[in-house]
């Protein structure tokens, strides 16, 4: 089955099998036209069209695989990356409900609240911040939870590069979610 593509992400792997990134049907193109691609997994998801050639006529094709490791080997990187904390990742990381009331809410009406304020010595990190809707942020304040008396509906965590992979695309497939499933803290894994 092929997916569609302005939808499809590549997972970009090194040579080594470190995963990388998402990257374009067109970065990945670009890969395997510069025959840079190391090796594949999983079966061809999209298939790019190209010109055609001025002695045979015949149209140019390139089998995207939706995952693809590059002949090039990452540094090295001792441990897992964070991911960066923006607002997207928050929410996504919370899938958009408030940890304090326990509604989802669109992204527009959400904020991002400090466990432990700011103004307390409270870090702008993954471990101290939780998706909040307006009205709960507001009546929260500059207190803590307990000092409000609103318990957290979860812990916040740092997620790892594997799980905001997982949440920064919408279109996984099947062959990459496999892949990234395996890849997963132990604790974490489904």
């Amino acid at each position: 089955m092929f997916a569609d593509l302005q939808t499809t992400r590549v997972l970009s792997l090194d040579s080594g099998g470190r995963i990388l990134d998402w990257i374009s049907w067109q970065d990945a193109v670009c890969l395997y036209v510069r025959d840079a691609v190391a090796w594949t997994l999983g079966d061809p998801c999209v298939t790019v069209h190209g010109g055609r050639s001025r002695r045979s006529g015949e149209q140019s094709l390139i089998h995207l695989h939706p995952i693809v490791a590059s002949r090039s080997r990452a540094k090295c990187m001792h441990g897992d990356p964070a991911p960066a904390l923006t607002n997207h990742a928050l929410f996504t990381r919370d899938r958009n409900i408030c940890m304090y009331c326990g509604q989802t809410f669109t992204r527009g009406d959400l904020t991002r609240d400090h466990v432990i304020p700011v103004s307390r010595g409270g870090r702008d990190i993954w471990e101290n911040v939780v998706t909040a809707c307006l009205t709960c942020n507001v009546r929260k304040g500059c207190r803590t939870p307990q000092q409000a008396n609103m318990p957290l509906l979860a812990i916040p965590f740092r997620p790892s590069w594997v799980e905001h992979l997982i949440l920064s695309n919408r279109h996984i497939l099947a062959d990459q979610m496999d892949f990234l499933k395996g890849h997963l803290p132990r604790h974490r894994r489904c």
